[in-house]
């Protein structure tokens, strides 16, 4: 798994956390920022599609496997909103150190700001898989004949 979170960060190697400026990491923070919420717009993208699709579901376990996946969907929409709660309570930090750099304890805030990285790289390897998993059911259901049966029956 270590090494999974190393191929997803988007900084460079080293102890770059630990040596970068307070600009830098606030920069570095204002993107996770704006990546969250592109996730966020995605998560609720891909719970409308789901949403169109479960109507034409006929088969029982099919419909376990997409109600798996909404719920996997909202549970991973909580953990971005707690993310990007982090992120403005982190932001908010980021601001007073650049104004007082002795306002926080530096190395405790450079290792909650690490932290942060690992949660959100760990998000989003959870973000793609559920993205995967609803373009594959979706693929299954619209590829499958029973649904090409429905929509052909109601024209």
């Amino acid at each position: 798994m270590k090494n999974d979170l190393k191929e997803l960060r988007n900084r460079p190697n080293g102890n770059y956390i630990f040596d970068a400026s307070w600009q830098d990491l606030y920069i570095l923070t204002k993107h996770w920022k704006s990546d969250l919420l592109f996730y966020k717009d995605d998560l609720r993208f891909l719970d409308n599609l789901i949403d169109k699709y479960v109507i034409w579901i006929s088969k029982e376990d099919d419909l376990e496997n997409v109600r798996d996946i909404e719920k996997s969907i909202v549970k991973t929409t909580k953990e971005c909103d707690v993310l990007l709660q982090g992120i403005n309570k982190h932001l908010t930090h980021i601001e007073g150190l650049m104004e007082d750099a002795f306002k926080y304890d530096s190395h405790k805030f450079r290792t909650e700001h690490q932290q942060l990285e690992n949660d959100i790289t760990k998000f989003v390897k959870t973000f793609r898989t559920n993205r995967k998993e609803v373009f594959e059911v979706t693929k299954h259901l619209i590829e499958s004949d029973e649904l090409i049966r429905i929509l052909t029956k109601a024209r």
